[in-house]
């Protein structure tokens, strides 16, 4: 875990290894700072030397603006450094997470993916600048405090140990303790972000099921739960500041008592008593910053541990050695498939699948609520693998193929449409970057998009809101179709894809396709039966698997699933449009 974290340092190594540098040369001048001032007070105001004074005190000044140069070089290479792991911890965990897999993604929710990429590396970050900077600083001065009272006086210095030793202990326990809640704070993150982005992105809902105060007592809840961790973990490490703060006292006491007694014996003098005190705080301010290391640590442990998980996450799909480059046409064909999301799933989603569709073949399918028609889909691109048989595309299996040469030869229009912030061209060329305004508008005529966005007063040129909320279901729709058929597909999936659509214009897009795409596979998921009814064949799936595949004359004759449907949404009301099935 922490290879893999501070494999991410990379550029910013210079700055790393300059901060725990400039942190010992800051100790260093403090640590002289005690014995001059011990100095001035033997020789100079004792012997009444104003020379040896003046001198000494010169000398004082000059250690502490050597100091100040190292803490504050110390400082800036530190934020340097710590700011440039983030950057890249937060790359890196982004480059990965562009490869992951549906199945991958499935394994962690979006919430935590937001958590790890913010809140759990700001950790890493301020316990990275703490260790850079304290963690370095205050061992350091720790052992050299020890050392120099050592050589004042080694019986008082004693008194030290006795105290670093039982500290050292009692932050042990106490550290311990808090870590399990540490450890767990995270997870309730995870939920309270979780929270927070249902509400934003479906605040549309929320309002106008009047929703406010219930998401207001969730969102309560969730940060209610955080705040009990917190003050939980909190309690426990604050303890350990007023036994810190009585060992201080203590040793002070202690020191002042059998140090005054060694000066009035004269065995010990009034300056090398003074440096003891000063010691004795820089020791023991040590140990309390030490605390605070440690509680940095133990926080970022947990954040340290999600991040790796994140790093190290390996995509589930894997290019072969010498994958094929070429995708020869759009035949698409399943044998015997089985599939599950979990390997662990006693059933399967999809039971031994065996389809054969030719190249330019138009596709229904229709089933179900949970019949599982997206999954079927799923697997031509191969946004999931098969648990069991193949699947194959221009004859040969989709596992041959290199992943970007395959899913740019099939593309899919998913249920829910996405928009990104940007002009309508912008969105569009997500499909083609290097597509003419020509090629944009040629693929929104087929789509039916055209006459929509010239009504716009910016036309292509208009600007389209996050997520798209500037536009309506079916045009969302429709802007994504076009942006599906500027990739040229040898197939071309719509799972699901015009249900926002009217009757009359799901009617032209599906005209469109069969005059200007016919050497093109297309698959279409619908809810209609009159949006599969002119295919050249349409899959019937029931239970995760197909119950019929057929022409629509054929299924009307010998399916009852079909005839069921049919009756239920055309035969009893005249070609009504119904939304009977999902």
């Amino acid at each position: 875990m922490l290879k893999t974290i501070l494999a991410q340092v990379k550029e910013y190594k210079k700055p790393a290894v300059m901060t725990p540098v400039c942190m010992i040369g800051e100790v260093v001048c403090e640590m002289i700072t005690p014995v001059l001032m011990g100095r001035i007070v033997d020789l100079g105001i004792n012997g009444k030397d104003m020379s040896y004074i003046v001198h000494t005190g010169v000398l004082m000044l000059l250690v502490a603006l050597i100091g100040f140069f190292f803490g504050v070089l110390g400082s800036f290479t530190a934020a340097k450094a710590s700011a440039g792991l983030a950057k890249n911890l937060r790359s890196v965990m982004f480059r990965n997470i562009q490869t992951f897999s549906f199945a991958n993604i499935d394994r962690f929710s979006t919430s935590s993916l937001v958590t790890r990429m913010t809140t759990d590396v700001t950790n890493i970050q301020n316990a990275f600048m703490m260790i850079l900077r304290m963690g370095m600083r205050t061992p350091v001065t720790l052992v050299i405090a020890i050392a120099m009272s050592f050589l004042i006086n080694a019986r008082l210095a004693a008194v030290y140990v006795g105290a670093v030793a039982f500290l050292g202990v009692v932050l042990l326990l106490v550290l311990r303790t808090a870590n399990v809640y540490f450890r767990q704070v995270f997870e309730k993150y995870d939920a309270m972000n979780a929270s927070v982005r249902e509400n934003i992105s479906a605040i549309r809902v929320v309002k106008a099921y009047v929703r406010e105060d219930h998401e207001i007592t969730r969102f309560q809840k969730a940060a209610a739960n955080i705040y009990l961790m917190f003050v939980r973990a909190e309690k426990i490490v604050t303890g350990v500041a007023p036994v810190m703060m009585g060992t201080v006292y203590a040793c002070i006491l202690l020191i002042c008592w059998f140090g005054a007694k060694q000066i009035v014996s004269s065995t010990m003098t009034t300056g090398a008593l003074m440096s003891l005190l000063a010691y004795c705080m820089n020791i023991l301010m040590s140990l309390m910053f030490l605390a605070v290391i440690f509680v940095m640590i133990t926080m970022s442990e947990a954040s340290a541990r999600r991040i790796t998980e994140v790093i190290r996450e390996e995509s589930t799909l894997k290019n072969p050695e010498n994958p094929l480059m070429e995708v020869p046409d759009g035949s698409i064909r399943f044998d015997k498939v089985d599939f599950s999301y979990h390997k662990e799933s006693p059933e399967a989603v999809l039971k031994d699948i065996d389809l054969k569709i030719q190249s330019g073949e138009t596709i229904g399918i229709i089933g179900g609520t949970g019949s599982a028609k997206s999954s079927l889909v799923n697997l031509i691109s191969r946004l999931y693998d098969v648990t069991g048989g193949a699947v194959y595309v221009g004859g040969h299996n989709v596992k041959e193929y290199d992943l970007d040469i395959l899913r740019k030869q099939v593309a899919v229009v998913l249920q829910n449409n996405v928009l990104f912030s940007g002009t309508i061209y912008e969105n569009l060329r997500w499909g083609d970057p290097d597509a003419t305004d020509e090629e944009c508008r040629e693929a929104c005529r087929i789509a039916c998009a055209d006459e929509f966005i010239e009504q716009m007063p910016e036309g292509y040129h208009t600007k389209i809101a996050q997520g798209g909320t500037n536009v309506s279901g079916g045009q969302k729709q429709r802007l994504c179709i076009a942006r599906a058929l500027l990739r040229k597909p040898k197939i071309l999936i719509l799972d699901d894809s015009t249900s926002a659509v009217d009757t009359a214009t799901d009617a032209r897009i599906r005209r469109a396709f069969r005059e200007e795409m016919p050497a093109t596979t297309k698959l279409i998921i619908a809810q209609r039966i009159n949006s599969v009814r002119d295919c050249d064949r349409i899959i019937v799936m029931d239970d995760g698997k197909v119950n019929g595949f057929d022409t629509h004359e054929g299924l009307l004759k010998n399916n009852s699933i079909y005839q069921e449907v049919y009756e239920s949404q055309v035969g009893a009301n005249d070609g009504a449009d119904f939304d009977g099935l999902n």
